[in-house]
């Protein structure tokens, strides 16, 4: 290969492209980005960043001797919106096209949207110029602030926005936040810090839809449409499925992510969900691989920080070689920092497992002070590991874990 592209500045192409050096690939190294910024951080955006303990250049993932290092042909705000497989084309918004031997995929997803959503004051946080106009919003003032959906997003920003004194409900359409990754006994234990931490959370029901004024009177998000005459409306509440309003200044929406493989159509390559990989990042074309938050690798599509790390290795192996030679082999691992707690989770819980708390204990419905451990366990054997400001069992369970792929001994964690 004389030329390899790396689509998407992201995390995950930053990575694949330290490892195309790493791995001796000494060609014309191209880096496509959609946003104007080079590579950054996105887990301080809805915590530091947001609260203003971190600004811009603590993001940066690369400085410029690496970047200098890197020798990499940058172009940034500009959108891919093609892939030729057969004429190994790149073809960019801005009507350039980009010649290459083999290509990466490192996308990422967008955050999703709720129809209506082009009401001033709601706000998504996935990008740092979505983190940038809800701090500038945040700063104006005490405000209520409604945030939708309870995940990690949703939780992490929650606290962020109750830790800089505002008035915060936090709403999930599920009977508990995080019940997919958690299961419901320590989904339960986690909810408790939103009380714990100021929070309002209400379950078990949807949004119906967002409220906005323009001058006098309130009507419901729709009813005007985006392009009518009149000053941009504002919201003012979230109507819940259940018919409650909630008053709301500043609404932002958590309810997760769509990959970004609308450039993709017509290329080939098999997309659902993300861009379906095997094993190895490896795509049914052997010169495209796919890493991060848009790729589907052996059938399961992780949007977290270890993933878009540690795939890129295996990714650019297999890439360089033409064929799948190696395959991701990681035990799946997250953290969250909420309201001064830091969880931790590593494995993969099942449906049926069991949950032993083996350091702390659970009082008034959350974590006592220390937090705790847990395990989660499946037939006499380990599965998964839960911490809540436990970090270093956390650290030793993790790396039994890791020893092995399959489920270890509860005794030897």
């Amino acid at each position: 290969m004389r030329t390899v592209t790396v689509v998407g500045a992201s995390l995950a192409g930053l990575y694949a492209a330290r490892e195309l050096r790493a791995q001796g690939f000494d060609g014309r190294l191209v880096i496509v980005g959609e946003e104007p910024h080079p590579p950054y951080d996105r887990p301080p955006l809805s915590k530091d960043f947001l609260t203003g303990r971190a600004d811009q250049d603590r993001l940066a993932l690369a400085d410029a001797e690496e970047t200098a290092e890197l020798g990499a042909e940058w172009l940034l705000g500009v959108r891919a919106r093609g892939l030729d497989p057969r004429g190994r084309t790149v073809l960019l918004d801005d009507g350039r096209t980009v010649s290459t031997d083999g290509v990466v995929i490192a996308t990422g997803a967008s955050a999703r949207r709720l129809p209506g959503d082009d009401l001033s004051g709601v706000h998504t946080l996935r990008t740092l110029d979505d983190a940038r106009a809800l701090r500038d919003e945040l700063s104006r003032g005490a405000r209520r602030v409604v945030v939708i959906g309870g995940g990690f997003i949703g939780a992490e920003t929650a606290s962020s926005c109750a830790a800089l004194g505002h008035d915060v409900t936090v709403v999930e359409a599920a009977p508990l936040p995080l019940v997919p990754q958690l299961g419901a006994e320590m989904a339960a234990v986690c909810a408790a810090l939103h009380r714990r931490g100021g929070a309002g959370l209400v379950t078990g029901t949807g949004v119906a839809g967002l409220r906005g004024r323009a001058g006098a009177g309130a009507e419901r998000s729709g009813h005007q449409g985006a392009g009518a005459a009149g000053p941009r409306r504002s919201v003012t509440a979230v109507e819940l499925s259940d018919g409650r309003l909630l008053p709301a200044d500043g609404v932002i929406v958590g309810i997760g992510a769509t990959p970004n493989t609308g450039w993709l159509a017509g290329s080939t390559l098999a997309l659902h969900d993300g861009v379906l990989c095997d094993d190895g990042c490896a795509t049914a074309l052997p010169q495209v691989v796919a890493v991060g938050d848009v790729a589907r690798v052996g059938g399961t599509r992780a949007e977290h920080w270890t993933s878009a790390t540690e795939q890129p290795r295996v990714a650019v192996r297999n890439l360089l070689a033409g064929r799948t030679t190696e395959t991701v082999r990681s035990v799946p691992y997250f953290w969250s920092d909420q309201y001064g707690a830091r969880i931790q989770f590593a494995g993969r819980r099942h449906d049926g497992d069991t949950v032993r708390i083996t350091e702390g204990a659970i009082e008034r419905g959350g974590p006592a002070e220390g937090g705790l451990l847990a395990l989660y366990e499946r037939d006499g054997r380990t599965t998964a590991v839960l911490s809540v400001d436990r970090p270093r069992p956390f650290m030793r369970a993790r790396r039994e874990l890791s020893r092995a792929a399959d489920p270890v001994e509860p005794a030897a964690l």
